[in-house]
Formats: C-alpha cells, sequence, structure tokens
C-alpha cells in the first residue's frame, strides 16, 4: 500500500506540475498554487522514500 501511496503522490506532483506550466499565461496565481501543491507532493514523496 505504501508503494501505491508513493506512486499516486509522484503522479499528482507531475499532473500538477504540467497543470501549472499551462495555466502560467492565464492565471499567475492558480498557476502558483498547483506549483506550491506540486512541490508539497514531491517533498511529500521523498520523505516517504527516506
Amino acid at each position: 500500500m505504501s508503494t501505491v501511496f508513493l506512486y499516486i503522490l509522484f503522479l499528482a506532483a507531475g499532473f500538477a506540475i504540467g497543470g501549472a506550466y499551462a495555466m502560467w499565461k492565464v492565471n499567475k496565481l492558480a498557476s502558483g498554487v498547483l506549483l506550491a501543491l506540486a512541490i508539497l507532493a514531491a517533498a511529500s514523496g521523498i520523505l516517504r522514500l527516506i
């Protein structure tokens, strides 16, 4: 179960990074929020690996 959760965290981080990049020209605030969520998801995944 831990492996699945780790995979979901990194997948969510990837989707959030893609969304932030796509939204950059449209709405900078929403892009920043998605970027912050991506960083938190990636950091959480890295901490789960440790």
